[in-house]
C-alpha cells in the first residue's frame, strides 16, 4: 500500500496512518510504499511511528529525488543529495535500513554512474537492501542496467510505472525489457485514478468528495465503452471491476506487487480481497481480446491521416462487436451502396431491446 494522498499538502494524521497500516498488516499487506517528498517528510514520519515495535513485519519502500530543501543539493540524485536524504529518511522512518530505495524520477543533471555508485555504497553500508527506480522509460532502464553491469555495481531490482487496464503504455517497451532482464514491475495507479473502482458512471458527475470531482480530466477522457465492457466481464463472474483490475495485473509474472493508495480501512479490505481472484489462462485471453478490440478501434478512429476505405470498414466491424457487448441494436452497413440498412433479424429475434445506435 502507499502512504500518501492525492491532496497536497499531506492531510492524514499520524493516528489515521497508523490505523491504516495496522489494518493492512492484519490482512497480509506488508509492503509500505512512501517517498521523502510525500508531505515533505510527513509520510515517512507517520510510517515510522506506525511501525515502531513491528518493523520486521513490513517491507519499507521509499524514494529519493524530489525537492526537500533549498540550494543545488536540496533535490536530485547526486551523491551528496542521496547520502543526505537517506539519513533523513532513516530518521523519519525510525529504522536503520530501507528494504527498497527507489529513484523517484530521472535527474538529468546527474550522471547515472554517480547515482548508481552512491546507491551501491548504501547497500554495502547496510542502509539499503535493494534499489529500484520509478517513472523510467525503457531506454533509461537499459542505461541503468548496462552501467551497473559494466561497473560491477548492485543492479536495480524493480521499476514503478503507471500501469492499469486503462493505461498500458509500458507494454510496448518497458514490460519486454523487464521480462528479459528480470526486473520486477510494481504498478502504481492500478485503478486508473479510480475509474476502475466502479463508482464513476457514464454521463454522471463524479461523486462528491471523490478523487475525480476535483481532478476531472481523467473522467472527461475516459473510455466508458471499455470500462463498461470490463465491468460486465467481472460481474458475469461474480466479481467487481476493482477486483478485475488487481487480478489482471497480478496475473502477469513480471508484476511483483501492486501499489494501491488507501485513506479508509474499507479500501484496504477490498484491495486485499481483490488479490484472491486468480484469473485462468482462458480468462486472461478473453480480457486481452477485449482490450485489443477497444485499442484497435481507438487507433483506427484517431488516425491523423485520411483513413482508407478498408480501415473505415474494419473500424465499423470492430465497433459493431463493441456495441453487441452492450446489447445495442446494430444497423448493418452496406459497403457497395454506402448506406445503413436494417438488421437482417428483428430486434425481438436478436433478443436486443435496450437502445439503438449506428456507428
Amino acid at each position: 500500500m502507499c502512504i500518501r494522498d492525492s491532496k497536497w499538502p499531506f492531510h492524514l494524521g499520524a493516528s489515521e496512518a497508523a490505523t491504516l497500516i495496522d489494518a493492512a498488516l492484519d490482512v497480509g499487506i506488508n509492503m509500505i510504499d512512501t517517498a521523502n517528498v510525500y508531505g515533505t517528510g510527513k509520510s515517512e514520519e507517520y510510517v515510522g511511528k506506525a511501525l515502531k515495535g513491528k518493523r520486521e513485519q513490513a517491507l519499507i519502500a521509499t524514494k529519493v529525488r524530489g525537492p526537500m530543501g533549498e540550494g543545488p543539493h536540496g533535490e536530485g540524485l547526486s551523491r551528496k543529495s542521496i547520502f543526505h536524504e537517506i539519513e533523513a529518511s532513516l530518521r523519519r522512518l525510525q529504522t536503520d535500513y530501507v528494504d527498497l530505495y527507489q529513484l523517484h524520477w530521472v535527474d538529468k543533471d546527474t550522471s547515472i554512474e554517480e547515482t548508481l555508485r552512491a546507491l551501491d555504497d548504501l547497500i554495502k553500508q547496510g542502509k539499503v537492501r535493494y534499489i529500484g527506480c520509478s517513472n523510467y522509460e525503457a531506454w533509461r532502464l537499459c542505461e541503468t542496467v548496462w552501467t551497473s553491469k559494466s561497473l560491477n555495481l548492485n543492479p536495480i531490482v524493480s521499476t514503478q510505472p503507471a500501469y492499469s487496464l486503462l493505461d498500458r503504455g509500458i507494454e510496448s517497451e518497458v514490460i519486454p525489457f523487464c521480462e528479459e532482464y528480470q526486473i520486477g514491475v510494481i504498478p502504481y495507479f492500478p485503478l486508473a485514478h479510480g475509474l476502475l473502482t466502479g463508482k464513476y458512471k457514464r454521463n454522471q458527475k463524479p461523486p462528491k468528495g471523490s478523487r475525480l470531482e476535483a481532478k476531472s480530466e481523467p473522467y472527461e477522457t475516459a473510455n466508458f465503452d471499455l470500462i463498461e465492457g470490463l465491468e460486465k466481464f467481472a460481474t458475469d463472474r461474480g466479481h467487481t471491476i476493482l477486483e478485475l483490475a488487481f487480478a489482471w495485473l497480478l496475473s502477469k509474472d513480471v508484476v511483483s506487487t501492486v501499489i494501491a493508495g488507501a485513506t479508509k480501512i474499507e479500501q484496504i479490505q477490498s484491495n486485499s480481497v481483490a488479490a484472491d481472484w486468480v484469473l485462468t489462462a482462458e480468462e486472461v485471453k478473453e480480457i486481452n481480446k477485449l482490450l485489443d478490440l477497444f485499442n484497435k478501434i481507438k487507433l483506427d478512429l484517431s488516425d491523423d491521416s485520411f483513413p482508407t476505405r478498408t480501415n473505415r470498414l474494419e473500424a465499423v466491424e470492430n465497433m459493431k462487436k463493441v456495441l453487441e457487448i452492450h446489447n445495442y441494436v446494430i444497423s448493418e452497413y452496406d459497403p457497395d451502396k454506402g448506406i445503413w440498412v436494417e438488421p437482417s433479424k428483428s430486434e425481438e429475434e436478436q433478443g436486443i431491446t435496450r437502445r439503438e445506435s449506428k456507428v
